[in-house]
């Protein structure tokens, strides 16, 4: 199994385009201290030909263009992505389907409750129906969106996308709105889960054995944000579990049987960016990688 993390940062991207913090800063004057990233997404092929897209990021041209494998190879139109795959609404994870839209055939699948929320905005119909077919999966239930390749969607802690959050905002819960994948080919699997609340025991279950996770690492401490100076948001509150502290991702998936431990969808304000900090260290020290866009794993 081919797997191409093509977008490793959270919503915004890095450098976030209005942004002075010190970690956007660095990225704008020194790529080699901290490596400029766009938004949350992956491909994986069961063979280097065939390829499902997970997410379809605000930045999915340009991360199309700087991945050849995923470039155009025959006749005047067409694409190696034979479907997409969405594991929530946020925009982070839909917006790229509106460019997404020049008439190449693909299957859009997801969950009911994220596909309803595409379905409800009009501006999506710009993928063509009769082009891009949209099929909703159930959960734990088993598909194949390209020849060789299992996914089975889960459900994890998490929230309604912002744009779409009311008065209150429940937290914590796990519908159909926030999923994880496990994507199966040739005999590997990888855990694939961009947006995570917390870490429960069911979670746990569901990804013990797998050859690799790509798990969510928005935030290194639960007020990264408020240290930095540009928001008031609590990673909780954003519906991202912290990677440290007493219930971090760290601790709380450290006595679980997994291959690679891969962090992906990091925001802006975490310090684990920076190459060389301490913060870095001390998450690969506890053998977790640091994603970076263009990042490749063969299983």
């Amino acid at each position: 199994m081919h797997v191409v993390i093509l977008g490793s940062a959270a919503g915004g991207g890095l450098p976030q385009w209005n942004c002075r913090c010190p970690i956007c800063s660095l990225a704008r004057e020194d790529s080699t201290c901290v490596r400029p990233r766009t938004q949350s997404s992956i491909a994986v092929s069961p063979d280097g030909d065939r390829w499902l897209l997970v997410n379809a990021s605000p930045d999915i041209r340009q991360q199309l263009f700087d991945n050849s494998v995923l470039h155009p190879r025959e006749g005047l139109r067409h694409s190696p992505i034979h479907a997409v795959l969405l594991t929530n609404g946020d925009v982070d994870h839909v917006a790229g389907l509106l460019t997404l839209r020049e008439g190449q055939p693909f299957t859009l699948y997801g969950t009911a409750g994220i596909l309803d929320s595409v379905n409800a905005n009009r501006v999506f119909d710009v993928m063509a129906e009769g082009v891009v077919a949209r099929e909703p999966i159930g959960l734990d239930a088993a598909f194949e969106p390209v020849p060789g390749l299992r996914v089975t969607l889960f459900s994890v802690p998490g929230k309604v996308p912002l744009w779409l959050e009311g008065k209150t905002v429940e937290l914590g819960a796990e519908t159909e709105t926030t999923v994880g994948a496990m994507i199966e080919a040739n005999g590997r699997r990888l855990a694939y889960i961009p947006g995570c609340a917390r870490v429960t025991d069911r979670l746990k279950g569901q990804i013990a054995g797998a050859d690799a996770l790509l798990f969510d690492g928005t935030v290194l401490l639960d007020d990264d944000m408020i240290r930095a100076g540009v928001g008031t948001k609590t990673g909780w509150r954003m519906g991202h579990v912290p990677m440290t502290g007493e219930n971090g991702s760290i601790a709380a998936l450290a006595d679980i049987e997994i291959g690679r431990r891969v962090f992906v969808h990091i925001n802006n304000t975490n310090p684990v960016l920076v190459e060389d900090s301490p913060e870095r260290a001390a998450v690969e020290a506890e053998g977790w990688i640091v994603a970076h866009d263009g990042l490749s794993l063969s299983l």
